[in-house]
């Protein structure tokens, strides 16, 4: 793995190598195994140029968490500049507590997890959740479909990633209901649209 430390400030971004057949597999009916590859491919891609615009504004590391494909894959894709880490095994909620356990143990203070599945997420938003993390122990980006594109804390929370039903319009409500139980104060961003099922292609 390439080793880059982590800054007080890291944004974790989740994302899948483009491999045709085995990504966005619910575009597939709609785009055809290359055709929803490609689309996760530029997704990716536009989510990354994101990130290095909030890069020249802010001193943030960044990591990718990935699945499929091989690290070198991986490099040759997206470049030797970030760091990369397998996703590993398990449901969404553990592979995301899994990547921020090893975050905050390497002196991260402010730690953001994004998806590459939200077009309209920008450096400007990004730099929004970070500002609202010095404040709020949580902050959480709404997805329309239920879920939440973007999720940052200010410490590992186990919690908050246990008995979800991933991939379900239930994620964000229940989140903020562990998180209100937990006593967590929470900031909020503005709701956007993943990208994940036919019908989120045509808005």
């Amino acid at each position: 793995m390439i080793s880059l430390k982590p800054s007080k400030q890291h944004l974790i971004i989740f994302t899948r190598y483009p491999e045709p057949g085995k990504t966005k597999t619910r575009l597939i009916p709609a785009l055809g195994d290359v055709g929803a590859a490609n689309l996760q491919k530029q997704m990716t891609e536009d989510t990354i140029s994101q990130v290095k615009e909030l890069q020249k504004m802010s001193k943030t590391s960044v990591e990718i968490r990935f699945t499929g494909g091989d690290l070198q894959g991986m490099v040759n894709w997206l470049g030797n500049d970030l760091l990369y880490q397998f996703q590993g095994e398990g449901d969404l909620g553990k592979r995301m507590e899994r990547s921020l356990i090893n975050a905050f143990n390497q002196k991260a203070e402010r730690v953001i997890i994004i998806g590459t599945d939200c077009p309209d997420l920008n450096s400007q938003i990004l730099i929004t959740a970070f500002e609202q993390l010095e404040v709020f122990n949580l902050v959480l980006g709404p997805a329309l479909d239920g879920g939440y594109y973007l999720i940052g804390l200010q410490q590992p929370i186990a919690e908050l990633f246990m008995n979800i039903s991933w991939g379900t319009a239930q994620v964000f409500v229940k989140t903020v209901e562990i998180a209100q139980k937990l006593n967590l104060s929470i900031g909020y961003l503005q709701s956007l649209a993943d990208i994940d099922r036919p019908e989120d292609l045509n808005p």
